[in-house]
């Protein structure tokens, strides 16, 4: 069990794929260094032999028949017949019985092999041995060999056994090191998880992660850890404030019409029930305003879009200031093929919006402007009525906020247009903003989305 947590964690994962990279490379550069090492080895040690039999075989060449051979780089020395008699030795192999018994066949004059012997105690020694046949010597028909001790690099395991260590040695050192390693690369991690599991226990949005120094991924990390904090609470507050407001405002004409009804059942008599039912109609005609805005805002928060097409703002202009009645003379300075993609009932309610907020605050005139600036559409809306503050001009479009001007000449907004048209722009990657008028008094509402130069004209 604590085997398998161990390895479910980053660390121990990263640990042992580590591990197990470097174990196969360790066993492939141990079995190379063991074959190459070996091979050298065996080389070196033939070519000594081979250089000392290839001198006995020119001195027996030249000398007369003698029992004992020189030294000749190697100890071991023989000349054999090819009975297997021992015609010739050098001290050390005094005594000692051939070698080796091979000799060469194919016309070829030399032979390579090794040859082990069992000493009358038990031990067993093995020898590399090199012979050449000379057949014109003093001797006769005889082989010539030399021989070495096999180094104990090639007789057991010995190298092997070091290599494995070593390997060994080296994989724990790796592995204990990349544990370390990234156990102080998650730290952070870690502290990060202690803090928002402390804020997510506390649920105080308010909170932000400590950020280290550097300018590493986890300092970026956190970054982006608090900005997600940071619109986390903005939201939260923003939901506390749309249900107050919401409460509030729905909470108005239900008292009202409540009451209304209250009166007229309590004394039938005593009001004109046309009136009593038109005041209820007003209030329920509001009551139903509020929910629609809220049903549109809740749309628009969710992201649901429905499907788009090809939009020409002068047509659309046009189409809704004919369909909708208006109390000021409206001017209409429209540039023709300016053209969007976006959904027509969400820039229909968008546009009928700007244009309800410019008639309600409206002395005269309200004027429309279509065009284009570089890759984007203009649409502005423009009234001559007493304007937005500079302060006040963000304010207006937070949801449920009407200023004193606007509560003072008409108590029948719901406080959700302009919101509504903002998040309609913003769902259409546009802005909607206001600006200031070109002669200084009413209030002038800039949209501005990207122009579409592909649809229809």
């Amino acid at each position: 069990m604590a085997s398998s947590l161990w390895l479910r964690s980053i660390r121990g994962r990263v640990t042992f794929t580590a591990l197990m990279i470097f174990a196969v490379v360790l066993g492939i550069g141990a079995c190379a260094t063991s074959l190459g090492v070996r091979a050298k080895v065996l080389n070196e040690t033939t070519r000594t032999v081979a250089v000392a039999a290839r001198q006995t075989y020119e001195v027996i060449s030249k000398m007369p028949p003698t029992g004992t051979l020189p030294t000749r780089g190697v100890g071991f020395l023989q000349v054999v017949t090819p009975e297997g008699r021992v015609v010739a030795a050098s001290p050390e192999a005094k005594g000692q019985p051939a070698i080796s018994d091979l000799w060469p066949v194919g016309g070829d004059s030399r032979v390579d092999g090794t040859s082990c012997t069992t000493s009358p105690e038990g031990g067993r020694a093995c020898f590399i041995v090199v012979g050449f046949q000379n057949s014109r010597s003093p001797y006769g028909n005889v082989m010539v060999y030399a021989a070495e001790p096999q180094p104990p690099l090639l007789g057991g395991h010995i190298l092997e056994m070091a290599l494995a260590v070593f390997s060994l040695a080296l994989l724990t050192i790796l592995g204990w090191g990349t544990w370390r390693v990234v156990g102080r690369t998650l730290e952070p991690v870690k502290r990060i998880r202690a803090e928002m599991a402390e804020i997510t226990g506390t649920s105080n949005l308010s909170r932000r992660m400590t950020v280290p120094d550097g300018a590493d991924e986890m300092t970026e990390l956190t970054q982006t850890v608090n900005a997600t904090l940071d619109r986390l609470e903005q939201s939260l507050e923003s939901q506390r404030r749309f249900a107050s407001d919401a409460s509030h405002e729905l909470r108005t004409p239900l008292t009202g019409l409540r009451t209304k009804l209250e009166l007229a059942l309590a004394d039938p008599e005593g009001d004109d029930p046309q009136q009593t039912m038109r005041s209820a109609l007003a209030d329920a005609e509001r009551l139903q305003a509020i929910v629609d805005d809220l049903l549109m805002l809740a749309r628009l928060d969710a992201g649901v879009q429905d499907s788009l097409e090809w939009i020409n703002l002068a047509d659309l202009v046009t189409t809704e200031v004919k369909r909708r009645p208006s109390g000021h003379k409206i001017l209409m300075r429209l540039k023709p093929d300016v053209v969007v993609q976006g959904n027509r009932l969400q820039l229909s309610r968008l546009l009928t919006n700007l244009l309800a907020n410019a008639d309600r605050h409206a002395a005269d005139e309200v004027e429309v402007y279509v065009g284009s600036e570089g890759d984007e559409a203009v649409l502005e809306v423009t009234d001559d009525g007493l304007g937005i503050p500079p302060d006040q001009r963000e304010r207006v479009f937070e949801r449920f906020t009407r200023l004193d001007s606007a509560r003072g000449r008409d108590a029948g907004g719901t406080g959700l247009g302009l919101p509504i048209a903002r998040d309609i722009a913003a769902a259409h990657r546009g802005r909607l903003y206001a600006a200031d008028n070109t002669d200084g008094r009413g209030a002038r509402l800039v949209l501005r989305l990207p122009l579409s130069t592909g649809g229809p004209i």
